[in-house]
């Protein structure tokens, strides 16, 4: 680039780095604290009413988004988005958890969810990008409000969003789980993973247009990469990784997120940040595709069977990434520069990889809470409530009484 800068009002972009970082995680630092609440509610009234409660929210912050024209008025749209976001996540992943109770198709499914989320962020910034170059601001916005109601017609006709359909077992209080260092270990990879790609959204963009006088398309296109491979990993590897065990998947996936990054600020055109991007986007793939069934697994094993409480922590700790990434990641840019970001979070990812190894075999909490497998500790587990064991005995008394009967 050259000496002066691809543009003028260079320092203007700098300081823009720190704005631009607050608005990206005003979102996540909304839905951090809203969390909690909805996994509690979730437990009392069921998944349905919350989750169409969520996308009602999102059409509404959606709306804003197209129709606002200061900063303080896009904030607060952005934190809107953070209250639905959160309703329709944590009831998302709750609903697919007590759905899917076998280990191995709930890891194909919350595959499945996250190749969903995956498919938001390919098209998201790409059309973004060219809508907001070649049709205006609003456009694209008004294209999600019409998906978003699309999808809450979807549900009221599927789902039926009206009854109260409470967890049948008490759940495990939040603060209990807290405590437990297998949790906090899954939740701490979901955090450090996914926050190498949320401090890149606000940072990357300004970097481009200040070392490579990058047209403002090409802004979202660099994401594309990221984008396809997240697709293709969480897709693939919501499958492979019950089979290779998801500690070994996540801890490989955080070394690569690590090693992605750092690589990010060798690129000298859009070109160049194809590999580091795919890479970053395969990896985190890798990770959410393992440690969102880990969080299931760890609470039949450990606790007691109801979602709502747990997947509050796991979008909490991925909110953790995505408030504490962007908020940080502008004013670590301002002061040292972006390459000496993408080496300090890149060197985060790969020292905590090996922490990943603790979830090989976890302790179960009770000798009759599972039947755990010494050669794949995490293959399919098959779990049964004392409840049914009274109700259906496998007893040679009743064997007895169902011949007679018959």
């Amino acid at each position: 680039p050259p000496a002066s800068g691809c543009l003028e009002g260079g320092e203007f972009l700098a300081q823009e780095n720190t704005r631009v970082g607050l608005l990206f995680a005003s979102k996540a630092l909304v839905q951090l604290l809203v969390n909690p609440w909805v996994g509690v509610l979730t437990n009392r009234i069921g998944y349905h009413i919350p989750m169409f409660l969520g996308f009602t929210i999102m059409f509404l912050s959606t709306l804003m988004f197209a129709f606002s024209g200061t900063y303080t008025q896009l904030f607060i749209a952005r934190a809107l988005q953070g209250v639905g976001s959160s309703f329709s996540s944590v009831a998302g992943l709750g609903l697919l958890a007590s759905v899917y109770p076998d280990d191995a198709e709930r890891g194909s499914a919350m595959g499945i969810a996250l190749g969903g989320l995956a498919l938001g962020v390919l098209v998201g910034a790409p059309f973004g990008s060219v809508m907001y170059e070649f049709v205006g601001k609003a456009s694209p916005f008004l294209v999600l409000a019409f998906l978003a109601l699309l999808d809450g017609a979807l549900q009221l006709c599927i789902l039926q969003p009206s009854r109260i359909s409470p967890e049948s077992t008490k759940a495990t209080p939040v603060s209990t789980l807290l405590r437990d260092p297998y949790i906090l270990v899954a939740a701490g990879a979901l955090c450090f993973s996914n926050m190498g790609v949320a401090m890149l959204e606000p940072t990357l963009p300004i970097w481009m247009l200040q070392t490579m006088c990058s047209p403002q398309w090409q802004l979202g296109m660099a994401f594309l990469p990221a984008s396809i491979s997240y697709l293709i990993g969480t897709n693939l590897f919501g499958i492979l990784a019950n089979r290779m065990g998801r500690w070994l998947c996540s801890m490989i996936g955080m070394a690569v997120v690590g090693i992605s990054l750092l690589c990010v600020p060798l690129a000298t055109s859009i070109y160049g940040l194809i590999g580091p991007n795919a890479g970053l986007g395969f990896a985190i793939g890798m990770v959410d595709s393992s440690m969102m069934p880990i969080m299931a697994y760890l609470v039949d094993l450990r606790h007691t069977s109801a979602y709502g409480t747990v997947y509050a922590i796991a979008d909490v700790a991925f909110c953790m990434g995505f408030a504490v990434g962007p908020s940080t990641g502008g004013a670590i840019v301002r002061a040292l520069g972006f390459p000496w970001l993408m080496v300090m979070v890149g060197a985060l990812n790969v020292a905590y990889a090996p922490l990943c190894w603790l979830l090989r075999s976890p302790p179960a909490a009770h000798e009759s809470t599972a039947i755990l497998s010494q050669e794949c500790p995490m293959q399919a587990k098959s779990y049964t409530s004392k409840g049914a064991l009274r109700e259906f005995p496998l007893t040679e008394e009743s064997d007895g009484e169902a011949e007679n009967a018959q």
